[in-house]
């Protein structure tokens, strides 16, 4: 584990973000150490997520300017203007759309990047949690064992060997050996303080990570959405879908600027605890460590892990271990020696020896437990996710965000002139008289089957047969028929319902030839046809 320190080199990006001007409310440089629970230091993180509120004010102010131009300075406009704008207006969509899908895409792969760091992290913690939680186990186990066991076996060989001073003495001693065991487990750092700490930092970070995960997945998916109804819209030409993108794209404007202040706090805060995190984990530990010179060993230890480092447990340890061999060895005489007198002491002497060796499995668990290596590869675990992958991931959606906002500024400007050169298009049709015969909205309104009548045809004319060879015999004449006969007709004459085919009515146009088709159906009609159909083909 020698080199295991420099596994760990804070990222360039880290210094860069640590570099950030950090001032407080009255606008004073405020030191960049990470120190959380200072109030200048939190009003510089305030300041800075304030970035993204400054933002999307110098956003929305020429955008509103822009807009009120738009409306309150409209002008006529000739057809060869209207072309190139709404070309201008086309792409301008496109484009932003093309930005909106690179923003998402770098916004999946910033929240993918920024969740395996804290999830790196809150593995970790309750990877070193469940190391201090077995070692306040083992530590716990040991002290009631020889606190209750052992005091109630000597108890009991002490009323057994009272006739026996040696053995008595024997006895003494192992309590002071037992003493001494207490002491020296008494003498380790509460760490269950600390294991209660990191559990609940670990709880509570994975929960804000799994709800910030979440709101940026309904960020992306929301973008993703405005960009394909933009194509969608600009494709069908449809208002209320241009409508509800000016809507959906403004929360998303403001949602983007939000996301970018609230990133940029958080990656400046995350960068000036990697520059220097061992400095800030010494101070936090100094609450439930040992006071004084152990204090600083014990951190000094783990926060470097170097083989040069001297353990600050090893002296406990070895006195723990000498104390245990000593009590085996008084254990093993008094089996020896004492048994054949007091054979009722056998109970209680091998109970002794079953503890004894209970407790020392203890000691060569808490022994490999208590050691650097596990905890300070723990330690670097949580730095490398945090400082790597947590802290590319907020750049990255920073970058989102800034791409997200400028692209949605755009898009704001250029709907609703796509707006205008649809309503203008709109006007256009609106012009065009719906009685003209060459006008396909016109056709579209005579074949509407809730209109009750249609006017019957009255001058038919051919350029390929006289009148008189068309005139049927003379019926009773009609203006009006019904819509069904009138259909009826066109697929006479023509075989489907075009109304090419058929002659126009009082529009000022010259009427149609008939087609030789034509002539030979209305040639070859039978006379229950023509008296079905009357007068409506006489000339």
């Amino acid at each position: 584990m020698a080199t295991a320190r420099l596994v760990y080199i804070a990222p360039w990006w880290t210094y860069w973000l640590h570099n950030f001007p950090h001032i407080n409310i009255t606008f004073q440089s405020v030191d960049n150490t990470f120190r959380p629970g200072e109030a200048n230091y939190q009003q510089s993180l305030v300041l800075l997520a304030c970035v993204g509120a400054v933002g999307l004010g110098l956003c929305l102010l020429p955008l509103a300017a822009y807009l009120s131009c738009l409306c309150c300075c409209r002008r006529e406009e000739e057809e060869e203007t209207k072309r190139p704008e709404a070309c201008c207006a086309t792409w301008a969509a496109v484009i932003t759309g093309l930005i909106i899908c690179s923003a998402v895409g770098v916004g999946f792969y910033g929240n993918s990047e920024t969740n395996d760091g804290v999830y790196q992290l809150t593995y970790s913690l309750y990877n070193a949690n469940h190391t201090l939680s077995g070692i306040d186990n083992l530590v716990a186990g040991s002290l009631g064992g020889m606190e209750v066991g052992m005091k109630q076996h000597l108890q009991r060989l002490d009323e057994i060997f009272a006739t026996r001073t040696d053995y008595i003495q024997a006895l003494h001693f192992m309590q002071q050996m037992t003493d001494n065991v207490v002491r020296q487990l008494t003498g380790l750092p509460d760490l269950s303080k600390t294991r209660v700490d990191l559990a609940a930092i670990a709880d509570r970070t994975a929960s804000i990570e799994y709800y910030r995960w979440l709101t940026y997945l309904l960020l992306l998916i929301l973008d993703l959405v405005i960009c394909l109804v933009t194509c969608l819209g600009v494709a069908k030409q449809s208002r209320w879908l241009l409508t509800t993108i000016m809507v959906l794209g403004v929360l998303s404007l403001i949602m983007s600027w939000m996301s970018l202040g609230a990133g940029t706090a958080t990656a400046v805060g995350t960068s000036d605890f990697c520059v220097s995190p061992d400095k800030f984990i010494a101070n936090q530990t100094k609450d439930f460590l040992s006071a004084g010179k152990l204090s600083q060993q014990v951190a000094h230890y783990y926060l470097y892990c170097s083989p040069s480092l001297h353990n600050p447990f090893q002296q406990s340890l070895t006195v723990f271990q000498r104390s245990l061999t000593t009590m085996q060895i008084q254990v093993q005489g008094l089996l020896q020696f004492s048994l054949p007198v007091f054979p009722t002491a056998e109970r209680d002497l091998l109970g002794i020896q079953r503890l004894l060796n209970a407790t020392e499995f203890n000691l060569h668990q808490l022994t490999a437990l208590l050691d650097c290596r596990g905890l300070h590869k723990d330690y670097l675990d949580a730095l490398m996710g945090v400082c790597y992958d947590g802290v590319e991931g907020l750049l990255y959606l920073c970058l989102f965000s800034l791409l997200a906002a400028s692209a949605f500024c755009a898009m704001l400007c250029a709907i609703p002139r796509a707006w205008s050169l649809i309503t203008n298009r709109d006007r256009d049709y609106d012009d065009i008289d719906e009685e003209d015969p060459f006008n396909p909205q016109a056709r579209r309104i005579a074949y509407n089957p809730s209109r009750p009548h249609i006017h019957s045809f009255c001058s038919y004319s051919s350029s390929l047969g006289s009148q008189t060879s068309l005139q049927p015999p003379p019926q009773a004449a009609t203006n009006i028929i019904p819509s069904t006969e009138y259909m009826n007709q066109s697929m006479l004459f023509g075989g489907n319902p075009r109304y090419e085919n058929v002659p126009l009515i009082g529009r000022g146009s010259p009427p149609p030839s008939y087609s030789p088709s034509m002539r030979t159906t209305y040639l070859s009609m039978t006379d229950a046809q023509i008296r079905h159909f009357g007068t409506d083909f006489q000339v």
